[in-house]
């Protein structure tokens, strides 16, 4: 008797196993076929951000979880700016990036790439607006306090990144690619067309 009750609850078991998976594969599946819409992505995102403001808006709550958001943001948009290997803690006989025109070129590498950057925000905005449902996260803070300081905190940190970039000389940012002009013909070298 005690087998049989077991067979049936690892065939659910199993069965669940394998719907989560075939879940997971499809939802894999539209993520991937997203990634070279970056544009399109964003914009998803930014409508999230705003349902997700106007919810905070309307609701009168939910500092804390804006606040916890912010901070986690801000983490994000850190690791987002930063390159994969920091030239502090690399020995200097190792690869640096390009200081100088001469130097080697060697592309911006982040930290966290774009598309990561862009899915941990997607979550986390997600995650937050879900929070918003449940009042045990709404806990009652003076909301300008935790403002102020996020403020703060994000001035801070942003000198702190952008001193890290003008003392090793790297911009995070693709500026688009660079295009060779050539030399440029002056009108009394240049070739003139023939009188026949």
């Amino acid at each position: 008797m005690e087998g049989i009750g077991d067979d049936g609850a690892s065939a659910a078991t199993a069965a669940l196993n394998q719907r989560r998976h075939e879940v997971s594969k499809l939802f894999q599946h539209y993520l991937d076929k997203s990634t070279p819409h970056a544009l399109y992505r964003w914009i998803g995102t930014f409508v999230l951000i705003f349902v997700y403001a106007l919810r905070v808006y309307y609701v009168q709550g939910f500092y804390i979880v804006s606040y916890g958001l912010g901070i986690y943001i801000l983490n994000l948009l850190i690791r987002f700016l930063s390159p994969l290997v920091d030239p502090e803690l690399e020995p200097s006989d190792g690869p640096m990036l390009p200081t100088k025109g001469s130097d080697e070129f060697k592309p911006f590498i982040r930290r966290l790439p774009e598309f990561k950057f862009w899915y941990a925000i997607t979550k986390a905005f997600c995650v937050s607006f879900l929070m918003t449902f449940f009042s045990m996260f709404d806990v009652p803070v003076f909301w300008p306090i935790l403002l102020c300081y996020w403020i703060v905190l994000f001035a801070l940190t942003m000198k702190r990144q952008i001193m890290h970039m003008i003392k090793y000389k790297y911009i995070p940012f693709n500026l688009g690619k660079r295009k060779y002009g050539g030399k440029k013909v002056s009108a009394s070298t240049g070739s003139s067309p023939r009188a026949d």
